[in-house]
């Protein structure tokens, strides 16, 4: 049994962690600052006398004892993280930092949730885990995509300099139950438009491509790269099943019976124009891929949105 720290734990794949850690018999503190996790996502959990929640923003420094730390904290849509770029760059950096003094004092092994996001609009494909990637440091987006490479930099630093255990995952496109309403992802905003008949808004032509990982899958990955030894990474936890966004939106229509048409906006700064991973690595040195093909996953993603959205409409008529 471990006393384990996961930051950004009411969040849609840190309460899944918290959720798996509980199962495996581990006591699981949960830190959050609700920006954009939710009470929702950790509220079954909150009976077990395993279970602690501290409401707290990681970019102040906080003192605890534990054996692992996940570091999940941080905005992971465009949507919130450019909604105060700053604060997504002080998450990551001193926050990071934080958590970092944190392992280093109690010595323990802390595990830090990249992102795919780090191979910015990239000019390797599949991209690998060698990829130095092609970022826009002054673009809208960079202070998601920097912030996370600064993260990764503080992380290696740290286990050189002081001879901290750390891991390093880079996490692409997820998606799964527990996502929220107003998450302003692809998958997220697809769904909640097709179960409104809304229109579906795709941008550019919808050639781009994204590869989806259903959150238990994901989660899996994460674990076992964890307690794997003598393998730091960073390594890529991701769907290597390509799709075009057009081919997303067009499943959506069709498992959801919706009548949505689809509305063609123009494209945002420095948006990707392919993501694919390349899971070699973690096949090599986890054994791990994923098994849950995108329709299957979709159809549990689209059930649990039209429950909360009959949620929302009971709450409003009340």
């Amino acid at each position: 049994m471990q006393r384990v720290l996961v930051t950004g734990g009411a969040g849609f794949i840190g309460s899944f962690l918290c959720e798996n850690l509980l199962a495996q018999g581990h006591d699981v503190i949960c830190l959050d600052n609700f920006f954009t996790g939710s009470k929702r996502n950790i509220f079954h959990l909150m009976g077990s006398n395993r279970f602690e929640l501290i409401r707290h923003d990681i970019i102040h420094p906080i003192f605890l004892e534990v054996d692992r730390i996940y570091h999940f904290a941080c905005p992971a849509s465009p949507v919130h993280y450019q909604f105060n770029p700053v604060k997504t760059v002080k998450t990551n950096v001193m926050g990071t930092i934080n958590m970092l003094g944190m392992a280093k004092r109690v010595k323990c092994r802390l595990l830090q949730a990249s992102t795919s996001e780090v191979y910015g609009d990239p000019q390797v494909h599949p991209q690998t885990e060698s990829y130095w990637g092609h970022v826009n440091p002054i673009g809208i987006r960079s202070c998601y995509d920097e912030g996370k490479r600064i993260a990764e930099t503080l992380t290696m630093d740290y286990h050189r300099q002081n001879n901290v255990d750390v891991r390093i995952i880079r996490i692409f496109n997820t998606y799964g139950p527990r996502m929220a309403l107003n998450d302003g992802r692809v998958v997220s905003n697809f769904i909640v438009q097709a179960l409104q008949n809304q229109d579906i808004t795709v941008y550019g032509e919808g050639e781009q491509t994204r590869s989806f990982c259903y959150v238990s899958d994901l989660v899996k990955g994460i674990m076992t790269m964890m307690e794997t030894e003598n393998f730091i990474g960073p390594v890529n936890l991701g769907n290597p099943d390509e799709f075009t966004i057009m081919e997303l939106a067009k499943n959506v229509i069709e498992l959801t019976g919706s009548r949505s048409k689809i509305r063609h906006l123009p494209l945002p700064q420095d948006d990707p124009t392919q993501r694919r991973p390349d899971i070699s690595l973690a096949k090599e040195k986890l054994n791990w891929e994923p098994t849950i093909k995108l329709r299957d996953g979709l159809t549990d993603t689209i059930s649990y949105f039209d429950k909360m959205l009959t949620s929302v409409k009971k709450a409003e008529n009340v």
